[in-house]
């Protein structure tokens, strides 16, 4: 059985309480992973999601299946470099190919002039770095922030993927 494709779009500022609730239950598993529930996935306001989605230099698409909101990947720009983050799907939804929809979707939006692609998760996160992995990221290092170590991985682009 196939996926069907998501409805990919920029998420606006009248969408952050939906993304707000489907990073909430998204990020819930990674937290009871690491033993924090204080990641900043978690702990972020309504207001400060708001102010994100507003920033300069970020791109926050989300993928509607029907009218619900179901995934969400959010682009750092700065110069010629993006960095992924909060990249989120609905827990009742993980492991359908919806996630691989938005990571594949990301090139289209982003600014031309992008060389590389950047993004980082647990090192102990097993299917994220799979997931990287199979879309050609690679490993680059890794970095301890309080009790949390980071994998941070890199994805050069090339002439075959235009990035607008």
């Amino acid at each position: 059985m196939t996926q069907p494709d998501l409805d990919i779009r920029s998420v606006t500022i009248d969408d952050a309480g939906e993304l707000l609730t489907l990073r909430r239950a998204a990020f819930v598993t990674e937290a009871q992973q690491y033993g924090d529930p204080h990641i900043p996935p978690l702990t972020q306001t309504l207001e400060e999601l708001q102010e994100d989605l507003q920033a300069d230099g970020v791109i926050t698409l989300g993928g509607w299946y029907g009218h619900r909101l179901v995934g969400s990947i959010r682009m750092l720009i700065e110069g010629p470099k993006a960095t992924l983050g909060r990249f989120a799907v609905a827990p009742d939804l993980q492991g359908q190919g919806f996630g691989t929809q938005l990571l594949m979707a990301i090139l289209p939006h982003l600014p031309e002039g992008i060389e590389e692609v950047w993004v980082f998760t647990g090192r102990d996160s097993v299917h994220n770095l799979a997931l990287y992995a199979k879309h050609g990221y690679e490993h680059q290092h890794d970095q301890t922030a309080g009790d949390l170590t980071y994998a941070y991985l890199r994805k050069i682009l090339g002439d075959g993927e235009p990035t607008a």
